[in-house]
Parts: C-alpha cells; sequence; structure tokens
C-alpha cells in the first residue's frame, strides 16, 4: 500500500524555523516526484515545492522562494522541507504528494497520485 506520512508541524513564531518531514512506505521513492503543497482555512489548496526523482532539480513557490529548502534521500525514504524565516502566512496544513509521471510542478495537483493526510504549522507570536 503506497502511503505518505508529514511530520515536524508545530507552532513557531514568526521568523522561527520548522523542518518537515515526509516519510514514504509500499513504492520505491526514487521513482516518484514529490511536491509540497499547503491549505489554510478558507483558502485553495497551494503548491509549495517539489523535487526531481533524484534531487536534481527543485520549483519553488514565489512565496517560499529563498526561505524554503526542500531536500530527498531516497535511501531512507524520506523527503525534507526546511522553512526558515516563517512567516504567519504561512500558516496552513502541509501535505506531501507523490508524482509518478515524472513533472515536478507546484501549479497544480493534478499531476500527484498519492497523498498523505497532513500537518498542520502555525506561525504566530
Amino acid at each position: 500500500q503506497l502511503q505518505l506520512v508529514e511530520s515536524g508541524g508545530g507552532l513557531v513564531q514568526p521568523g522561527g524555523s520548522l523542518r518537515l518531514s515526509c516519510a514514504a512506505s509500499g513504492f520505491t521513492l526514487d521513482t516518484y516526484v514529490i511536491g509540497w503543497f499547503r491549505q489554510a482555512p478558507g483558502k485553495e489548496r497551494e503548491g509549495v515545492s517539489c523535487i526531481s526523482r533524484r534531487g536534481s532539480s527543485t520549483n519553488y513557490a514565489d512565496s517560499v522562494k529563498g526561505r524554503f529548502t526542500i531536500s530527498r534521500d531516497n535511501a531512507k525514504g524520506m523527503v525534507y522541507l526546511q522553512m526558515n524565516s516563517l512567516k504567519p502566512e504561512d500558516t496552513a496544513v502541509y501535505y506531501c504528494a507523490a508524482g509518478s509521471r515524472g513533472l515536478c510542478t507546484v501549479r497544480t495537483g493534478s499531476w500527484y497520485d498519492v497523498w498523505g493526510q497532513g500537518t498542520q504549522v502555525t506561525v504566530s507570536s
């Protein structure tokens, strides 16, 4: 059974950092592009970042460029999202997703086949 499980969310003050983790099971991670998406209350889901199968290529939403870094360790079955200089507007449920068709995009979630259950990130003083 293909499964993704996110962890690492929590409450952090503005300017702080968090590292989200996404653990994959039931499939070989290096055959999938991995994306991170987020959804705030009352807002549409937004693509945050993605990383190609071998990690050689990444994409970021303009809103997080220079602050967030995506990485992956295929041997461990893990993908990470390091989030620095967090802002209140980063508050959302964050989801990781796996795509088998090879396109690393943050414009839409339609290229992704498997989704995790999400982890809450709250940025507040």
